[in-house]
């Protein structure tokens, strides 16, 4: 537990140019405080003390703005950045190194038992309020961009953007930058082709008229 606190630590001064140094993270930063406190809860949850795992959960959610079951299973290395709305819920699995971003839901999508909330490979970023919603795997690399809502499977090395998302391939090579809008939308895209289709067969139509 405690070499995870390490690397969770270090995965915030890695990801913040604002972060300084490791004692005001320590202290201070709520995202850093909810994971800490989500490893001591997940101890108590994974020895079936599940009332006091809850009940420390639900004080990091007061005090933090981050709510993360204790029931669900994060790897070393996750960075929540700012924090404040970020929902895990009871069965999410999110690998290492991982980035969310503020207001993230991370959910099911019903009421049904068992597996009903997403899992997150290796080295995933979720962009500020992002819905990832559902029992599906968000493959190794992948970027999901700001304010998607996330209803399917995404492929390793991929981008989800937009409102259902739609995935977008960067060269099946997982971008470096830590930029979470950027990206070009397909649906964008293809309302402007058919935009400039559109004005292509007005001005045809037009010149057979004055003929």
């Amino acid at each position: 537990m405690f070499d995870m606190m390490k690397a969770d630590l270090q995965a915030v001064m890695d990801g913040d140019p604002a972060a300084r140094n490791k004692l005001e993270v320590f202290l201070l930063y709520s995202g850093y405080k909810a994971v800490r406190k989500y490893r001591r809860a997940n101890w108590f949850y994974r020895h079936n003390m599940k009332l006091i795992a809850r009940y420390l959960s639900q004080r990091a959610r007061h005090k933090t703005g981050v709510e993360i079951h204790p029931g669900a299973t994060i790897g070393k290395g996750l960075f929540i950045d700012h924090g404040m709305g970020v929902v895990i819920g009871e069965t999410t699995v999110i690998g290492d190194n991982c980035l969310i971003y503020q207001n993230a839901t991370l959910g099911g999508t019903g009421k049904e038992h068992g597996k009903r909330h997403p899992t997150l490979g290796n080295n995933v970023l979720v962009g500020a309020g992002a819905k990832v919603l559902g029992p599906f795997k968000v493959g190794d690399g992948a970027r999901i961009a700001a304010g998607a809502v996330v209803l399917n499977e995404i492929p390793p090395n991929c981008t989800a953007v937009g409102v259902p998302a739609h995935i977008v391939r960067i060269n099946g090579v997982r971008p470096e930058t830590l930029d979470q809008i950027h990206y070009t939308d397909p649906v964008a895209q293809e309302l402007c082709r058919m935009h400039n289709e559109i004005i292509q067969l007005r001005e045809e139509i037009e010149k057979h008229d004055s003929v």
